[in-house]
């Protein structure tokens, strides 16, 4: 279903002469239009031919646990553009969602398996093996937990050769706006696999997304009307 995104902007009144590394309150990291970029480790092999990739926050309702966006990678070795996909996110608030995904054929035990990769997690363990966190209060805790979920291709066609099966277990920094994350692909043979899409000749573990907020539309920037099919 193609998805329309009203204009919305971001809070105009920061200023650019900020230091550099100056923490940005969480509510602007998270807002619609700011970028992230980075790097998708596909082989641990061949670092140097990690794919490039850049995300935008399209929509953002931290009240209702949701937030929405785009995602491309740029030199994907099976395409002959940039891929770009569009994303369904869920952020961990024990309200809205917990740890425990409960669909998308995670097990519990697949939640806990890759929860564990990022040491932010640790001191939520305990609580979340006993419920998924849902007794947990996380509104002060400096990191952010969300599943996401990429719902379709916006550029190119189901018979690119790739596939979008999985979804990310995404750990977000509130102090510097950094991004890490896992995928998991119920259907391949190595569960503990990220990449933006599933390269099916590729079958390395433990391939993790590093992402890095930049300050392009935080003075400001808005997006007009468009459609995304």
């Amino acid at each position: 279903m193609p998805v329309r995104l009203a204009e919305s902007s971001i809070p105009s009144d920061v200023s650019d002469d900020e230091p550099e590394n100056a923490p940005l309150p969480t509510c602007t990291l998270l807002s619609v239009g700011q970028a992230f970029f980075g790097t998708q480790n596909v082989s641990s092999l061949q670092k140097d031919e990690a794919w490039r990739v850049n995300v935008r926050i399209q929509g953002c309702d931290l009240d209702h646990g949701y937030l929405c966006g785009t995602m491309e990678a740029l030199n994907v070795p099976m395409a002959d553009t940039p891929v770009i996909t569009f994303w369904e996110g869920e952020i961990v608030d024990t309200n809205n969602f917990t740890f425990f995904t409960g669909k998308w054929g995670a097990t519990s035990e697949d939640d806990i398996k890759h929860w564990t990769k990022f040491s932010s997690f640790s001191p939520l363990l305990s609580q979340v093996e006993k419920d998924g966190g849902k007794m947990l209060d996380l509104t002060n805790y400096p990191y952010i937990f969300m599943r996401w979920k990429e719902q379709y291709f916006v550029n190119v066609g189901t018979d690119c050769g790739l596939t979008i099966a999985g979804f990310y277990y995404v750990c977000f920094s509130c102090g510097d706006g950094s991004i890490n994350g896992y995928y998991y692909d119920p259907n391949s043979s190595s569960s503990n696999r990220l990449m933006i899409v599933e390269l099916p000749c590729c079958d390395s573990p433990f391939q993790k997304l590093e992402l890095k907020s930049t300050k392009e539309g935080r003075s400001g920037f808005s997006f007009g009307l468009y459609e995304l099919k």
